[in-house]
């Protein structure tokens, strides 16, 4: 009876300490070793673990075989917790973005800084150019040119029209708010091409992306209200979801 009891006691330690999320980490590793898995950690959820494979972030039970893909929701507190930790793991360091590639314009005193990657051709990069920039005041914008040509031909060279303006900035303001293009015909060095391989690098798929100065990322577009929110919200506020295309 004595030699049952200890051995009970010793799977159960056993499993308490295989539950923790190092060794649910190298128990994924070793079952999927082509998969980037960069942190695995306990979710909410007392034996679900939350596992960050690159930009992205699933659910596991401790043995690693099975995996849910989706929201992870606090109804108490009405927070997605997903979309928490997903802004999280896609923030960007700001510090290493090339401005010299971007379209600089400030309003004010151009205290509060943004980046926001740009297709000419998408609507609702037009309606952020035309609805909410207006209204936003003290700062600072660096506008990337991201033509996603996949959606629009046109928008490659339409950047590089705008980038190869004497003003560039009211190029591209007058482009998106009336759709005129600058006379010439986009033959100057231009970041196009890097900018398009810089987003693609950082995992952006959509615009407009915007990206606040702390880092943290928003995709889509935004009204000048919740801009201004988001400006000066702490980060855990931010997880929304916003319209893009």
């Amino acid at each position: 009876m004595r030699k049952l009891v200890v051995s009970i006691i010793a799977i159960t330690a056993a499993s308490a300490v295989f539950a923790g999320a190092g060794d649910v980490e190298k128990r994924l590793k070793e079952q999927y070793p082509a998969t980037r898995i960069t942190e695995v950690r306990e979710s909410a959820i007392k034996g679900l673990y939350e596992v960050v494979m690159g930009r992205n972030v699933a659910y596991t039970d401790e043995s690693g075989r099975y995996m849910l893909f989706g929201r992870l929701y606090d109804m108490k507190e009405q927070k997605d917790l997903t979309a928490l930790r997903l802004e999280e793991v896609n923030k960007i360091d700001v510090s290493a973005l090339p401005l010299a590639d971007a379209i600089k314009t400030v309003k004010g005193d151009g205290s509060r800084t943004l980046y926001v990657f740009s297709d000419p051709d998408c609507p609702f990069c037009q309606r952020l150019e035309r609805e909410t920039v207006p209204l936003l005041d003290n700062v600072t914008i660096y506008t990337f040119l991201y033509p996603l040509e996949g959606l629009h031909p046109d928008a490659p060279a339409k950047s590089r029209r705008i980038w190869c303006a004497q003003d560039r900035y009211e190029a591209y303001r007058a482009y998106m708010e009336k759709g005129t293009l600058p006379a010439n015909d986009g033959s100057c060095p231009n970041p196009v091409d890097r900018n398009v391989r810089l987003g693609a690098g950082l995992g952006i798929d959509g615009t407009p992306t915007i990206i606040l100065g702390d880092g943290w990322r928003v995709s889509g577009f935004l009204p000048a209200a919740e801009l201004e929110r988001r400006l000066a919200a702490g980060a855990p506020q931010r997880a929304r979801t916003a319209a893009g295309g």
